[in-house]
């Protein structure tokens, strides 16, 4: 007999609203979707990003890179107030494999937001993307 799958949280599901939209709805979703006192990790800079405008900046440009590329989740695992979604993409003719971790409130709405991208190649043809769209923001 085969275990039930959880069922997906609904802050994951506004996530991926978001992912697959990209549209001024699915932006305004998004905001909505991240706390005030959020802080963003990211695979490529040492120290922390605190704060939603921040957040929001970072995942607006993360958005707008992986458009267009493949960018799909591979698998999903919950717990009580927090998700891994592992990616897949393709940047610059490099497969790129990571994972998204993130915890949420009891209001629903995300707090921390970590990104691990593989291989260092794949971190590497990343980096000059992010930043360009990072410099526009």
């Amino acid at each position: 007999m085969t275990a039930a799958l959880p069922a997906r949280p609904g802050v994951v599901d506004r996530w991926h609203h978001v992912v697959e939209h990209r549209d001024l709805a699915a932006l305004a979703a998004l905001d909505a979707l991240i706390a005030d006192d959020a802080v963003f990790s990211s695979p490529a800079v040492f120290t922390p990003q605190e704060g939603k405008a921040k957040v929001l900046a970072y995942l607006g440009a993360a958005l707008t890179v992986f458009d267009g590329n493949g960018f799909h989740y591979v698998e999903e695992w919950y717990g009580d107030r927090s998700a891994v979604l592992e990616f897949a993409t393709e940047l610059d003719g490099i497969h790129v494999n990571g994972i998204d971790l993130f915890h949420w409130n009891d209001r629903d709405q995300i707090t921390s937001f970590k990104v691990m991208v593989r291989p260092v190649k794949g971190l590497q043809a990343l980096i000059p993307l992010m930043a360009a769209q990072l410099s526009q923001s």
